[in-house]
């Protein structure tokens, strides 16, 4: 760019990168400049979808991927993209139709058949699971394309109750991912120790707010990936007074160097992190008085936070950690910093890492986290539902009680169970595959 400031491509692609940096304001200002270097460029148009989607402007994201496909009709990625977004809003049929037509214009769109299974339910005799058995016998594709098509089968064969190759499935598909993604356990190992050394400091330097703040006050909802922190989002949300905005990066993308001491400690820069974060609340906030920042993974970050938001609310979900660490490898999340979620050995060592982690925050903080255990919830809602909201010092409200009507956009893995009735039982899925578990789970904190 510096050479070649009208170089389109090249702006597209910054934009690509700053989306993977988990940096999608920076992303839009790249595919802006691209599109009005040039117009026409259905590609642009595509990722910026892919940003604004991230930003949660589901509806803005629609709009650039129909102005990709109107540019571009025979735009398979864009039809993928479109699916993905209407599963966020619920619109599951719609979602299936684009995902069928992203497949019929590229039948190898192993992304898009990956998709399509997660919202459908397969018999053994359903044309679309015999074109994936059919496609998985191919040879040309890379890894991370095979992956694709070992998770889709996966749920293909547990629809279909043959659990054996399911199972089978499932962990060659995470053996793939966690080889994609280059992980290893030991990089999560030195950020919670630099996690537990920079606390001191932050404490010693916390915010004291002597005038009541105008910004909305921020509640976290702070747990492992997939444990309860969707549902708990979607029950608080059904208040008048509160806006969900679901898995905010803000955090961690402003305050990460600052929590893990890679940056000065002092008043000034916690005071910085502080504003960078309430100015993009605020944008979130629909004009309520509060806002749920619900990025489960916040918990690594309870020090900066009680830090820098003295008003903030911090819920902490916790569920059977066997529920838990299943439901975490058995899912194939498309962010790429949860790497420790495909192979069982390295989810046991990182469910310990957290479980060691919230114990170190409840010796420091325990006054200001609530810990909210999911399985009380699902068996007691209107009890558990009412001691949160006294909790958050806020009224009544009966539409707390019924989740599944609450309209809002979900982009999480939870985006159809929640649109459910509450049920129970859930956390005894894991059983199911207990005969090729090998005892893993005896190693856990359960209890």
């Amino acid at each position: 760019i510096e050479i070649d400031p009208t170089l389109y491509e090249a702006f597209n692609n910054l934009g690509k990168v700053y989306i993977d940096l988990q940096r999608p304001r920076d992303a839009i200002k790249s595919f802006n400049t691209a599109l009005a270097l040039k117009p026409n460029f259905a590609a642009a148009y595509n990722n910026l979808g892919i940003a604004l989607r991230e930003q949660g402007k589901l509806e803005e994201a629609m709009g650039a991927y129909k102005k990709a496909i109107s540019i571009n009709i025979n735009f398979p990625e864009a039809y993928n993209n479109e699916g993905v977004t209407l599963k966020d809003q619920g619109k599951f049929d719609e979602a299936i139709n684009a995902f069928r037509k992203a497949i019929s214009i590229k039948p190898d769109f192993t992304e898009a058949h990956r998709n399509l299974s997660s919202i459908t339910t397969y018999d053994t005799g359903d044309s679309h699971f015999l074109e994936v058995k059919q496609l998985y016998k191919k040879n040309y594709f890379t890894d991370e394309a095979r992956c694709n098509l070992d998770f889709t089968l996966h749920k293909m064969y547990e629809d279909i109750g043959d659990l054996s190759k399911a199972y089978e499935h499932l962990a060659t598909g995470n053996f793939l991912r966690k080889k994609t993604l280059g992980y290893s356990i030991e990089q999560d190992i030195k950020i919670f120790e630099q996690l537990k050394i920079s606390q001191t400091e932050l404490l010693e330097n916390s915010i004291n707010l002597k005038l009541k703040s105008d910004h909305p006050v921020p509640i976290f909802i702070v747990g492992m990936p997939r444990s309860g922190t969707t549902l708990v989002e979607q029950i608080l949300s059904c208040h008048s007074e509160v806006e969900g905005a679901g898995e905010l990066a803000y955090v961690s993308e402003f305050g990460f160097k600052l929590a893990v001491g890679a940056d000065p400690i002092n008043g000034i820069c916690i005071s910085e992190f502080r504003q960078k974060y309430l100015a993009q609340l605020e944008t979130r906030s629909n004009s309520k008085k509060f806002v749920i920042d619900k990025m489960p993974q916040n918990f690594r970050f309870v020090a900066l936070i009680c830090a820098a938001f003295p008003e903030a609310k911090i819920l902490h979900v916790r569920r059977d950690s066997r529920a838990v660490c299943w439901s975490n490898y058995k899912q194939y999340f498309t962010t790429n910093g949860l790497g420790y979620c495909y192979d069982l050995c390295d989810t046991i060592n990182y469910y310990k890492l957290y479980n060691n982690l919230m114990e170190h925050w409840q010796s420091q903080y325990g006054g200001r986290i609530y810990n909210l255990d999911y399985e009380q919830l699902v068996n007691d809602q209107e009890i558990e539902t009412k001691k949160l909201l006294h909790y958050l010092r806020l009224t009544w409200d009966e539409a707390c009680l019924s989740p599944e009507t609450n309209t809002r956009s979900v982009t999480t893995a939870s985006q159809q169970q929640v649109r459910q009735k509450i049920y129970k039982g859930s956390s005894k899925a894991w059983k199911r595959y207990e005969p090729f578990l090998d005892g893993v789970f005896e190693k856990l904190p359960w209890e």
